[in-house]
C-alpha cells in the first residue's frame, strides 16, 4: 500500500461495477479509501479488500462526518443527482464521465461547488495520461508548428450499452483532449450515428468539429470493432504526432518531423520516419486519484475541474442533436453553451413545456399542457398527447403515439411506432414509499418496436414488452410480454398473438402451427411459445 503522508483524506466509492472496481483498487492503494458504496451485492468484490466497510446507502456516506470526499462511478443518469447531495453534504466530488446529462444542470452544478468552496473534478482520464501530457508540452513549446488537424479514433469490440451510446460512452475523452489541445470551443459540429444492434442507441458515431482558428477534428468511436484501437493524429504544420494507446510505453508516442513543401503551386510531401518520443511509465489512473487527493489536500482547481466538465458535456448534448436531427449545430462565439439553429420542423403547442437539452425529431407534435423534461430525446414524426409529461433521460423512437394523460418517467424506452393509449400507466420503482427516496433503484423498462398498449393499462418496472405484443386496455403487467402476444387482466396473463398489423391470428397460446395476417397477408410461424414472422 501506498501513503502519502502529505495528504491525509478519507475517500468514499460510490458505485463499484466495471469502473468503479478500478477506483477502488487505486485509492486503496494510496491509503485513503474509507468506504466503499453499493447497493447491490459486492461482497466478492471486496473480499479483496477486508478492512474497507461496505455501505449499501449513499446517504450513510453523505451523512457521515469522516468521509472527506466522494467518488462517484455510478450510471451516468444519476450523476447530476448524487453530485449535488455530495457537495450539499459538504463533500469534494469525483465524479466519472460525465457530470450529467444536460448542460443547465452542468452549470448549477458548478455553481454549487463554488458557492459550497468545494473541489468538483471530472474524470477525464487522458489528461492524466503521460502521453497526452507530453504531446500538449510539443504543442505548446511549438515543436508541431501551428495546429491545423485532429484525428482520433477509439475502437473496440467491448462492453455493449444499453443505458446509452456509444458518443456518450467513449467520446468524452477524446472531445476533452481536443478542446485541451486548440484552447477553444468549436464553431461547428457535425454528428452522424449508426444504429446497428438498437434501434435508439448508436453503435458507431462519426463527428466533425470545426472551429474558427481552421483547426478541424474528427473523433470516431464504435464499439463494433473487430480489435481494439484508440489512436490520437495531431497535424501541425511543422510535425506530427501519433498517440496510440495500445502500444507497449516505448512506442505510444511517435513524432514525424514530415513537411509540405510549395513546387510553384503544388504541395509536396517529404516524408521522415517516426521517432518515438520517451515517456515515463505511470498508470493515468493512479496519477487522476493523485491529483484529486492533491487538489483537495491545496484547494486548488484540477485539471479537469468543473467548467471543463461544462465545455465537454455541452459539445456531447451538441454532437446528440446532431445525430438525431441529421443537421449540423452552429455555436454562437459569444455565448458558447448555446447553438444557433434553423427554424423547427416539429411544432409544440403554446402552453406545453419543453426543457433545455430536449431533443424533438422532424415532423413530430407536442400537444396542450405537456411537459417535456431534460434529457428527453422524441424521435421523428411522433405524436405526444394533451397533459403528457415525459423524462427525466427518456428516448421515444419514431413514429410513436403517446395519448393524452400519460406519465413516461426515468427509466423506460420506448423503441419505434410505440401505441401508448390514453391514461396508461409506467412505474420505474418497484417498492415505493413516499418517506424513502429511491431515485437510485430506478427498474429500466423496454418497449419494443410496434407495441400497443391499451387504455389505463399500468406497466410494472424491470420488464420488457416484445415487438408487436398487444396489451389490452386495464391490463396489469407484471412480467415480460414475449413478441407479438396478446396479454389481458389483472395480472395480466396471455389470451392469443397479433400481427405486426394488429390482427389477432387463429393460434394457440402454446404449440405448433402457421396462420396469415388477413391485412398484409404475411405469413406467421408458431414453435412453443415463440412467434415468429416470415420475410
Amino acid at each position: 500500500m501506498e501513503r502519502n503522508i502529505a495528504i491525509q483524506a478519507n475517500i468514499a466509492v460510490v458505485g463499484v461495477g466495471y469502473w468503479g472496481k478500478n477506483l477502488v483498487r487505486n485509492f486503496h492503494g494510496l491509503g485513503v479509501l474509507a468506504a466503499v458504496c453499493d447497493s447491490q451485492d459486492i461482497s466478492g468484490v471486496m473480499a479483496e479488500y477486508p478492512d474497507v466497510p461496505i455501505v449499501t446507502a449513499f446517504q450513510d456516506i453523505l451523512d457521515n462526518p469522516d468521509i472527506h470526499a466522494v467518488v462517484i462511478s455510478t450510471p451516468a443518469v444519476t450523476h447530476g443527482r448524487m453530485v449535488k447531495q455530495a457537495l450539499l453534504a459538504g463533500k469534494d466530488v469525483l465524479v466519472e464521465k460525465p457530470m450529467c446529462l444536460n448542460s443547465t444542470e452542468a452549470e448549477a452544478l458548478t455553481q454549487l461547488a463554488n458557492t459550497q468552496k468545494r473541489i468538483l473534478m471530472v474524470g477525464h482520464l487522458l489528461w492524466y495520461h503521460p502521453a497526452v501530457l507530453m504531446l500538449k508540452a510539443l504543442l505548446e513549446k511549438g515543436i508541431l508548428g501551428r495546429l491545423q488537424y485532429i484525428y482520433s479514433n477509439r475502437l473496440n469490440l467491448g462492453k455493449l450499452r444499453r443505458e446509452e451510446n456509444v458518443l456518450w460512452s467513449f467520446a468524452p475523452h477524446d472531445i476533452s483532449v481536443i478542446l485541451g489541445l486548440t484552447g477553444e470551443m468549436p464553431e461547428s459540429i457535425q454528428a452522424h450515428g449508426s444504429n446497428d444492434l438498437h434501434q435508439q442507441i448508436a453503435d458507431t458515431s462519426v463527428t466533425l468539429l470545426t472551429f474558427s482558428s481552421g483547426v478541424s477534428a474528427h473523433i470516431f468511436v464504435s464499439w463494433l470493432h473487430p480489435f481494439k484501437e484508440q489512436k490520437l493524429v495531431v497535424v501541425g504544420d511543422k510535425a506530427m504526432v501519433v498517440f496510440d494507446d495500445t502500444l507497449p510505453w516505448s512506442d505510444k508516442l511517435t513524432i514525424y518531423h514530415h513537411e509540405i513543401a510549395w513546387n510553384g503551386t503544388l504541395p509536396v510531401a517529404h516524408k521522415a520516419d517516426g521517432q518515438a518520443v520517451p515517456l515515463k511509465e505511470k498508470e493515468p489512473l493512479r496519477e487522476e486519484c493523485r491529483h484529486f487527493l492533491t487538489a483537495i489536500h491545496t484547494r486548488t482547481p484540477p485539471r479537469t475541474d468543473a467548467e471543463e466538465g461544462q465545455r465537454v458535456l455541452a459539445i456531447l448534448n451538441h454532437c446528440q442533436h446532431s445525430m438525431v436531427s441529421g443537421q449540423p449545430v452552429y455555436m454562437d462565439q459569444h455565448h458558447p453553451q448555446t447553438v444557433q439553429q434553423p427554424e423547427p420542423t416539429y411544432k409544440v403547442h403554446d402552453t406545453a413545456c419543453v426543457d433545455s437539452g430536449v431533443v424533438i425529431g422532424s415532423g413530430s407534435q407536442v400537444w396542450h399542457f405537456s411537459h417535456l423534461l431534460s434529457g428527453v430525446e422524441i424521435g421523428k414524426q411522433c405524436s405526444i398527447g394533451q397533459n403528457v409529461v415525459i423524462g427525466p433521460q427518456v428516448t421515444i423512437g419514431d413514429g410513436c403515439k403517446v395519448q393524452n394523460n400519460v406519465s413516461i418517467y426515468e427509466g423506460v424506452t420506448l423503441e419505434a411506432e410505440v401505441f401508448c393509449g390514453p391514461s396508461m400507466v409506467f412505474t420505474n420503482v418497484i417498492n415505493p414509499r413516499s418517506a424513502i427516496p429511491r431515485k437510485d433503484q430506478f427498474k429500466p423498462t423496454m418497449v419494443r418496436r410496434g407495441t400497443t398498449i391499451g387504455a389505463n393499462a399500468t406497466i410494472l418496472c424491470g420488464i420488457e414488452l416484445g415487438q408487436y405484443c398487444f396489451i389490452g386496455a386495464g391490463a396489469v403487467v407484471t412480467a415480460d410480454v414475449a413478441a407479438f402476444a396478446l396479454v389481458m387482466g389483472n395480472p395480466a396473463r396471455q389470451t392469443g398473438w397479433m400481427s405486426a398489423y394488429g390482427h389477432r391470428l387463429d393460434l394457440p397460446v402454446f404449440g405448433q402451427g402457421e396462420a396469415i395476417c388477413p391485412e398484409s397477408g404475411q405469413k406467421y410461424q408458431l414453435n412453443g411459445q415463440i412467434l415468429t414472422r416470415a420475410c
